[in-house]
C-alpha cells in the first residue's frame, strides 16, 4: 500500500504558466488538449440527444470524483493522514463534479435544463479562467497537477460544447443558470457556518465566504475587508453571476454571427 501511495505521490518540477518551454511544457500541453477537445466536444454534441448526453454528463462527473478521490487520499497522505480541511470538495470549481452528476440522473426536464445552463455558464467561465490562469494550482505532485488540469480542462470542453450546442442561447437562461449558483452559495454558507460552530480544526473556506479567512480572490479580495458579510455575499454573487453572463453573451454573439454569414452565402 505504502509503494502504491508513493507511486501516486511521484514528485515533479512546479510548472510555470507561460514559462520557457523546459518549465512550462505541461501547461502548453494541458492548453492544447484542452482545445483539441473542445473542437470534438463541439462537433460531437451537435443535435446530440439527451439521453446521450446524459450519459456524457455522468461520465464526465465520474472522472472527476475519480480523480477528487486521488486528490483528497494524497493530500491526507502527505499530511499523515491528517485530514486538510482547506481542500475540502466543495469550492466553487468542485461543483460542476456534482452537477454533471444530477443532471446525468435527473428526469426533470426544467432541473434538467437548469444544470446544463450552469455547467454552459458558471462552469465554463471557472475552466477557462484556471486554464488561462493557473499560477495557483500547480503543485510539485504529479498526479494533482494531472488532476487539477482534467478537471479545470473537463470542465472548459464541456461547458463549451453545451454552450455551442445544447442550451438557449438567450439573455434569460442566465436565470436560471444563476439559481443553482445561489443555491450551492448557499449550502457552501451552511458549511462553513457549521464548521465555524463545531470543528475549528484547520482552514475551512469553502467558495472563499467564510468570514473569518481572506477571501484571495482577484478584485472580490479587494471588496470583502471593506464591506460587511452580508454585502459581501450579494458582491460575490453578482461578481460570479456578471462573468457567466458573459460567456451566456459571447455563445449568442457567435450565434448571431453565424447566422449573418449563412444570410450572406445564401444571397450571393
Amino acid at each position: 500500500m505504502k509503494e502504491i501511495l508513493e507511486f501516486l505521490n511521484a514528485n515533479m518540477n512546479r510548472p510555470i504558466p507561460y514559462g520557457p518551454l523546459s518549465q512550462g511544457w505541461f501547461h502548453y500541453l494541458s492548453l492544447a488538449l484542452v482545445i483539441v477537445g473542445s473542437i470534438i466536444a463541439i462537433s460531437r454534441m451537435k443535435n446530440m440527444s439527451d439521453a446521450k448526453l446524459k450519459k456524457v454528463l455522468l461520465i464526465f462527473a465520474g472522472v472527476l470524483i475519480l480523480f477528487e478521490v486521488y486528490k483528497q487520499l494524497i493530500f491526507s497522505y502527505q499530511a499523515n493522514w491528517n485530514y486538510q480541511w482547506y481542500a475540502f470538495p466543495f469550492q466553487f470549481c468542485s461543483t460542476p463534479m456534482y452537477i454533471a452528476l444530477i443532471a446525468g440522473l435527473t428526469k426533470n426536464k426544467k432541473v434538467f435544463e437548469a444544470l446544463k445552463t450552469f455547467l454552459a455558464t458558471f462552469g465554463l467561465f471557472a475552466g477557462v479562467a484556471v486554464m488561462l490562469y493557473p499560477m495557483t494550482v500547480f503543485v510539485s505532485t504529479v498526479g494533482i497537477n494531472i488532476q487539477t488540469m482534467v478537471h479545470h480542462g473537463g470542465m472548459a470542453i464541456i461547458g463549451l460544447g453545451l454552450l455551442v450546442n445544447q442550451v438557449k442561447l438567450e439573455s434569460k437562461s442566465i436565470l436560471k443558470a444563476s439559481a443553482v449558483f445561489s443555491v450551492l452559495v448557499g449550502i457552501a454558507l451552511l458549511m462553513n457556518t457549521a464548521f465555524n460552530m463545531w470543528i475549528h480544526d484547520g482552514t475551512f473556506n469553502m467558495f472563499f465566504i467564510n468570514p473569518l479567512f481572506e477571501n484571495g480572490l482577484p478584485i472580490l479580495g479587494l471588496f470583502q475587508p471593506l464591506v460587511p458579510a452580508p454585502i459581501f455575499l450579494l458582491i460575490y454573487i453578482f461578481g460570479f453571476s456578471l462573468m457567466a453572463y458573459v460567456m451566456l453573451l459571447i455563445g449568442i454573439l457567435t450565434k448571431n454571427l453565424g447566422y449573418k454569414k449563412e444570410i450572406i452565402y445564401e444571397n450571393a
